[in-house]
């Protein structure tokens, strides 16, 4: 049966300015800079200010509101300039819009900021393009080739079946070949560069380079059988194993499998490593010491200095000056007034994120004061979100959003903000250490044990018992686990 009933409830909702605000907050110093061209674009009443900054842009206020009128006040502060008439401006405005776009789809002037400019990663499915375009195949073989290209992974490898990619070729190209024609044309680029590229399995993909060395070396001849015929026993370090089934000495098995470490297995991360020599990071803060205080400034870039268009200023003063109002004019003035506000409210917000970021860098300045004192890691203070949004008196989750993907350059480095977040663990004299020393511990310990024979969680746990540091073994195993080291029988190595 159903019967209807009232109630009362208490919703907090968002409005779109605040959404805007968080996302605003959350984006890195260069998407900043892309959002900002992206509002200029589409908010004619908005454009750059080309006054130099002062230090108190950069100061916080106590004036945490949005107004998202326009105030007569702001009216008022626009400079005298020539009157402008508005039925003239429209027109123009109208053949501007048809004007805007030219060459290529690009726009006719640039809107890039001085200093904007950052380079561009190369794109890792170009240049297997490329490398295809030199091998002079077939124009229905260029497709296949383009196909599988772009069908490969970040790590250069071919996850899907060769059926499936014929089935797409069939469908989304109009090519109907077999899988034997769409094989011949894989292996034809499993011979470009890097070595590795396009395999179907960590298997085929160190087999493909070891087939570019020299076929003589009996390193290389033994790696290859060890890879085909024992590769399972090769992955579980069963060395002893392939040893006798290949009837090895203990020497030839040595430099097989030190010719098999030498590989890479992960060919498509070549590409990123050369995209990532050509960029470089851009910090969000800086941070130097002087006289044993701390100093924290927040880059340029994540304070653009805008303003409001002294045009659509000077229209609405001449509107209101005007004796005559016809109806275009008041539509026209309403849409102005929207633009307006629009602006004001951005500029707002970005003086709004600016002290945002201020206040949550001052406080992990003022935590983990001695790092950035003296550089030393092991002087990190435990420290979670809570702790910074207790001092700024923010909610959780505006700190979450401040911290994410920024970066503050120090004396000794850069680093990203989530570096200094971390928790804590009492020792038994009751102080509390920083995770992230007794990962420090954990990884020094492993990297200076005998590779022969590893030490196993449980010794690794008793060792760091004996230093004061009272940890279960799980826990131990949970920060290896974090270290993506893995388990002593797979860190094994050859004497």
């Amino acid at each position: 049966m159903l019967r209807q009933f009232q109630s009362q409830k208490l919703l907090q909702r968002l409005s779109p300015q605040q959404i805007q605000f968080m996302q605003l907050l959350q984006v890195p110093t260069l998407a900043l800079e892309e959002r900002v061209k992206e509002e200029i674009e589409v908010n004619p009443a908005l454009e750059y200010d080309e006054k130099e900054p002062t230090e108190a842009d950069f100061e916080s206020t106590d004036d945490d509101s949005f107004d998202t009128g326009t105030d007569d006040d702001t009216l008022e502060a626009a400079d005298e300039g020539e009157p402008l008439d508005l039925d003239s401006y429209l027109r123009q405005e109208s053949r501007d819009d048809v004007d805007l776009w030219e060459d290529d789809g690009g726009y006719s002037g640039s809107t890039d900021s001085p200093g904007s400019h950052y380079s561009v990663e190369s794109d890792f499915y170009e240049q297997m393009l490329s490398q295809v375009g030199l091998l002079g195949l077939p124009a229905e073989d260029t497709q296949i080739a383009g196909q599988l290209v772009g069908t490969l992974d970040e790590d250069g490898y071919l996850r899907r079946d060769l059926v499936s990619i014929t089935d797409d070729l069939a469908f989304g190209q109009n090519i109907y070949t077999d899988v034997a024609h769409v094989e011949a044309v894989l292996r034809k680029i499993q011979q470009l560069d890097p070595p590795g590229i396009a395999a179907r399995d960590l298997q085929e993909c160190l087999l493909l380079q070891l087939q570019r060395l020299p076929a003589q070396a009996p390193a290389v001849r033994h790696s290859i059988d060890i890879l085909t015929r024992y590769f399972g026993d090769f992955t579980a370090k069963h060395y002893d194993r392939i040893r006798k089934a290949l009837h090895l000495d203990e020497e030839d098995l040595k430099e097989a499998i030190q010719t098999i470490l030498k590989l890479n297995p992960r060919p498509g991360a070549a590409f990123s490593v050369l995209n990532r020599a050509e960029t470089y990071l851009v910090p969000d803060f800086f941070i130097r010491s002087e006289n044993n205080e701390l100093h924290i400034t927040l880059n340029a870039r994540n304070a653009p200095e805008l303003r409001i268009s002294e045009g659509y200023l000077e229209m609405i003063k001449s509107y209101e000056r005007s004796d005559s109002k016809s109806r275009s004019q008041k539509e026209a003035i309403s849409f102005i007034r929207q633009k307006l506000d629009a602006a004001k409210w951005f500029i707002d917000a970005i003086r709004q994120r600016q002290q945002t970021l201020l206040g949550t860098m001052n406080a992990i300045g003022a935590f983990q004061k001695v790092f950035f004192l003296t550089g030393d890691e092991s002087a990190i203070r435990p420290m979670v979100l809570r702790d910074v949004a207790a001092i700024t008196g923010q909610d959780v989750s505006t700190v979450s959003r401040v911290v994410n993907s920024k970066y503050v350059q120090t004396e000794y480095g850069t680093y990203r903000l989530k570096f200094f977040f971390s928790e804590g663990h009492q020792l038994e004299s009751g102080e509390e250490v920083s995770t992230r020393e007794l990962r420090k511990l954990l990884r020094e310990a492993i990297d200076h044990e005998d590779k022969s024979a590893p030490l196993s969680d449980e010794k690794l746990t008793q060792l760091l018992n004996a230093k004061g540091y009272n940890l279960a073994r799980r826990t131990v195993a949970k920060y290896r686990e974090q270290l993506q080291i893995p388990v002593a029988r797979m860190r094994k190595g050859l004497s």
